[in-house]
This record gives structure tokens, sequence and C-alpha cells, in this order.
């Protein structure tokens, strides 16, 4: 037991909820079979990257959630510059509603890889400031296309001081993006600026993290996909992993909450299998 995963925490407990990360490609049998198996095994959420690699976000996730009417649905996560912010909003809006609230308009100012899409959509790359006037305008935008119906939920992924600012005004849902290596004191140190700039708000707002790896088995993507080694994930006792049997795993995942707040945890899709016994154990579990 690590001992950054014992240090305690007036962070607020929300319940545990899992989603898994799924590009959306190949045939509709493919990917409504993904979005299916995500709901049979207790997962809560399927969520789509954002990319012109792949199908259309909105347009998949529409699909995923017809088929499977208990499934959530969430850009995981938008990459703002791709998209004017109305349009982002449009589309964000009409999904939650035609789902019946099953939608989450996750929205971020977009990984370097995105700038080559935006290059081919002919849209502007801009400067990190310029990018994240984009995440809040498509989040206005959204909020006045909701109007006085249903709060459309909204997730930003944050990690520097202007973009945990603009979280803390905004999201109902917190990405923390502190990447693979980051330690626990980092996430903690991220999640508690986040407490301090909310205020009122932080009562409300959910924490999330992206898990990279689950148990000892890499995948030939990580690497490329992490930049580092993912063996060093388990030797930096990082909180984007976990090992062991789901028990330990499960134990894992609940220090980690008492000491930095997170309880909505998101998989590859390469781990849905792996990781569903934890899943059953902590799904729903305050």
């Amino acid at each position: 037991m690590a001992a950054n995963d014992q240090q305690p925490s007036e962070a607020p407990v929300h319940h545990f909820r899992f989603g898994v990360v799924a590009a959306p490609h190949g045939s509709a049998q493919e990917w409504l079979g993904t979005a299916r198996r995500v709901a049979d095994l207790g997962y809560s959420t399927l969520l789509s990257p954002d990319g012109a690699g792949m199908h259309a976000p909105f347009v998949a996730l529409a699909a995923a959630a017809a088929a499977v009417p208990r499934l959530r649905v969430a850009t995981f996560v938008l990459a703002a510059p791709l998209r004017p912010p109305r349009q982002a909003a449009w589309e964000g809006h009409s999904l939650s509603v035609l789902t019946g609230g099953r939608f989450d308009f996750g929205i971020g100012t977009g990984r370097p890889q995105a700038q080559p899409d935006a290059e081919a959509f002919e849209r502007p790359w801009g400067t990190g400031a310029e990018r994240l006037a984009l995440v809040r305008a498509a989040i206005a935008a959204l909020r006045e296309r909701d109007g006085e119906g249903p709060r459309t939920p909204v997730m930003v992924a944050a990690r520097g001081p202007k973009a945990l600012e603009l979280a803390a005004d905004e999201a109902d849902v917190v990405a923390l993006a502190g990447g693979p290596t980051a330690t626990h004191a980092d996430l903690a140190t991220l999640a508690e600026g986040l407490r301090g700039r909310a205020g009122d708000r932080a009562d409300d707002i959910e924490l999330a993290l992206n898990l990279f790896l689950v148990g000892d088995e890499v995948q030939p993507w990580m690497r490329r996909v992490m930049g580092v080694d993912p063996a060093q994930l388990h030797r930096i006792d990082s909180p984007a992993a976990v090992r062991g049997t789901p028990r330990e795993m499960a134990d894992q995942l609940l220090r980690r909450r008492d000491a930095i707040g997170v309880t909505y945890y998101a998989v590859d899709r390469s781990f849905v299998d792996s990781f569903a016994p934890v899943v059953e154990l902590l799904a729903g579990r305050a």
C-alpha cells in the first residue's frame, strides 16, 4: 500500500461509476456490439474520443444510445478547435434531448495530435488561450440551448490554472488531466486547487480519471499513446494504473477516492473484460 494512497482528504464523496473509452470504428455491428458489451458488464457510460480518423462522435454515440437504452454516452473529449462553438453546442444539446438526458458533453482544448484534423477541416488551431476560449464559448452556447430545460452535464478535461478555473466555473465533471505519469501528490494538488476555485460549487463537481493500465498486460498502443514505458506507471505507483486481484484493485480505488476524491473512472476498451470484476465490486458505491 502506498503512503500517498492513505492520505486523508476532505473531498466530497460521490458514488463510483465507470466508463469505457472506445474510438468508433468499423461496422455498425462492431460498434453497437461494443456498446452492448459495455452495458452488459455494468459500466455506466460509453465514451468516444474525437478525431477525423474515426466515425463522427455525435453520430456514433447517438447510434449507441438508441441501440442500448440503459447506457449513458459521452464525448471524451471533443477537441474544441474542430468545430465552431455553436455547432458543438447544437449537436450536444440535440443528443442530450434525444437520449432522454443520457449524454455528457465532454470538451477540452484538444491534444496536439488533433492539430492536423483542424487543418484538414480548415479550422484554425490557435493558441492555448484561444482554444480555451472556444471551450468556454461552446459551454455557454450549450447552456443557452438548454434554456430552462434539463441541464446537459458538462465534462471538462483540465490541468493548467486557466483550464481549472474554467472547470471550476462551468463543469459538472472534471477529468484530471495529469497524464499517465502524474503522481498522487500531483493529482491531489489539482483536485484541491479545483475545489478552492469552485467555492460553493465544489461539492457538486464529480472528479474523473482515465486509467491507462489495468494489471500487468501492456497493449501495443500504450507506449505510442502515453509517450512513456507503460511499466513505469506501476514503478511510480501512478493513480492512472491499478494491479492485483479485483478486490485489491477496488481497494486501491477506494483509497484514491479518500485521498483525491476521484469516483469516476474510464478505461480503454481493451480492458473492458479484465476490469469488469472491479466495476461489479464498486459501481454505485458511495
